[in-house]
């Protein structure tokens, strides 16, 4: 039996509510506090909103203020996490119909695109260089995520331990959790557990650096200093200036990575394993304007082969 004082309840606090039940623990710690910055929004914008006030219109409403001061994508992200408490309530029979149907989704106009990656000549260009002398430094850590196209958080967490020198293999089998106290967590997905194949030059070149250190410590974190996304785009953003190509972030990198792979005839399934996507789907969707690309290329090729038969 559902008690009125159920349904006068303000929304903010029943969303944080099932947040605390429904997620906490069963979610990533980074995904948890985009749920969390979401109860922040929705306490901010409709502080005093009862669940059975929410109805197509207010919700709407909500959802067009959040919209104001955020770009479309991110307007749906926030849609998103809202619509299973609400729908969750609407089971519950706090509220009468679902308000999140037929949702507007806007939101402000995107900024101007940085450039996602470099082409093989710049990335050649940005590699010749690095200062990448005789220690560790973030200069080796750049060429290392250009060459493998692993995450910021996988390389952060890397350990002479998961250099296979002798069948030239990198493991990524963890992350290094740089946003909160250090240490290591799971990957991101089970995908993401994956053995790399490196280059010839690559196994040298780490096999010297490695030499000596310690097995199971990460070879780019110290022990006394906090590592932030921020200051290594910075050391690249200085290192793509000097070496005059486009400014990309280290993630940059990783689509530099991807993109020449694809370029070069290399499958999209076998990307996908070398990146440690979930799944193929997630591949063709972030590059799907290289797939388009080189789709087009296969078409001109198609068709020089069938002239070629006259």
């Amino acid at each position: 039996m559902i008690n009125q004082s159920d349904k006068n309840e303000l929304f903010h606090v029943y969303y944080k509510r099932w947040i605390m039940i429904y997620k906490e623990g069963a979610i990533r710690k980074v995904t948890m506090s985009k749920y969390l910055m979401t109860h922040q929004w929705v306490e901010k914008l409709i502080p005093n909103l009862c669940i059975y006030q929410l109805n197509r219109l207010t919700y709407q409403q909500l959802l067009n203020d959040y919209a104001v001061e955020h770009e479309r994508q991110t307007t749906m992200d926030f849609h998103h996490q809202l619509k299973g408490a609400i729908l969750d309530a609407v089971d519950e029979g706090l509220i009468d119909r679902d308000p999140t149907r037929k949702a507007i989704i806007k939101g402000k106009t995107p900024r101007e695109k940085k450039t996602k990656y470099l082409n093989q000549f710049e990335l050649h260009t940005l590699l010749s260089r690095l200062n990448l002398g005789a220690e560790i430094n973030w200069d080796w850590f750049i060429l290392l995520v250009a060459k493998t196209g692993i995450r910021f958080s996988e390389a952060l967490a890397l350990t002479p331990n998961d250099f296979d020198y002798i069948r030239q293999m990198l493991s990524i089998n963890k992350t290094w959790d740089y946003k909160g106290d250090g240490g290591f967590l799971p990957t991101k997905n089970q995908s993401s557990v994956r053995k790399i194949q490196l280059d010839w030059q690559t196994v040298i070149q780490f096999s010297q650096l490695t030499k000596g250190l310690i097995e199971d410590k990460p070879i780019f974190v110290s022990d006394d200093r906090k590592i932030y996304n921020s200051t290594v785009n910075d050391i690249l953003a200085r290192c793509c200036k000097n070496a005059d190509v486009p400014c990309i972030s280290i993630h940059g990198l990783r689509h530099t990575h991807a993109s020449l792979l694809l370029f070069a005839g290399v499958s999209i399934a076998s990307v996908a394993r070398r990146l440690g996507h979930a799944s193929m789907t997630t591949t063709q969707r972030t590059y799907l304007h290289i797939i388009q690309e080189l789709e087009n290329k296969d078409v001109d090729l198609v068709m020089r082969s069938l002239s070629a038969l006259s």
